[in-house]
């Protein structure tokens, strides 16, 4: 659906109205790649894989696991599917777990690089003190200047380093409000892969 701003064709936005995306909560994001061409990779059956200990997130009664990480190493996973990653799809690993070192009030969970988009669940953990309500203007430590932020700096790496890569304009979120939602996203998202086939993002692309 699209309607028009200036006699231009724009796509509204998806964002929750009235919701302040700046406040403390879970939120699954999925940004894609333009046109969903595999700037990231494929999905292989067979790979090398590094698993890493991820440090525990603990919000209220939240608590990640270990999760499996796109980079190669010394542990091998049979025949589970997995993205064997283009150089720009291990930066964008690399720069997604950078993310709290620019918004220090950003925990990550859950995540999956596939090949033409992102999935990841970012849990925000302001402190009562510092945390105000967005007001009118350009908005700024929310989930969209975070996404902004990553988005950017992908997109700078390529073009400094002559990759061919780009973003589709915007992404998708989802708030997750209770324990049972945010195990399902997280089970969604560890099975990414082994359903890439039936996902609906997939296309078949040989690029």
């Amino acid at each position: 659906m699209t309607d028009k701003y200036q006699n231009k064709y724009r796509i509204p936005t998806n964002r929750l109205q009235g919701y302040d995306y700046g406040a403390n909560g879970c939120y699954f994001v999925t940004i894609c790649t333009k046109n969903r061409i595999h700037y990231f990779g494929k999905i292989v059956n067979k790979t090398n894989v590094k698993t890493d200990n991820y440090p525990s997130i603990e919000t209220g009664n939240v608590e990640t696991d270990n999760y499996p990480s796109i980079e190669t190493g010394n542990v091998e996973t049979d025949n589970y599917p997995s993205l064997r990653a283009t150089e720009i799809g291990k930066i964008a690993e690399k720069f997604w777990l950078e993310i709290p070192n620019h918004f220090p009030f950003v925990d990550l969970d859950q995540y999956v690089i596939m090949p033409n988009h992102i999935h990841g669940i970012l849990i925000f953990n302001k402190s009562v003190e510092s945390w105000q309500p967005n007001k009118f203007g350009r908005q700024s430590q929310n989930l969209g200047s975070v996404i902004r932020g990553f988005k950017s700096s992908l997109k700078r790496y390529a073009n400094e380093n002559n990759i061919d890569f780009a973003w589709q304009e915007r992404f998708h979120d989802r708030i997750i409000r209770d324990i049972k939602g945010l195990d399902n996203v997280r089970t969604y998202i560890f099975n990414n892969p082994a359903n890439w086939n039936d996902d609906e993002l997939y296309e078949k692309y040989d690029g």
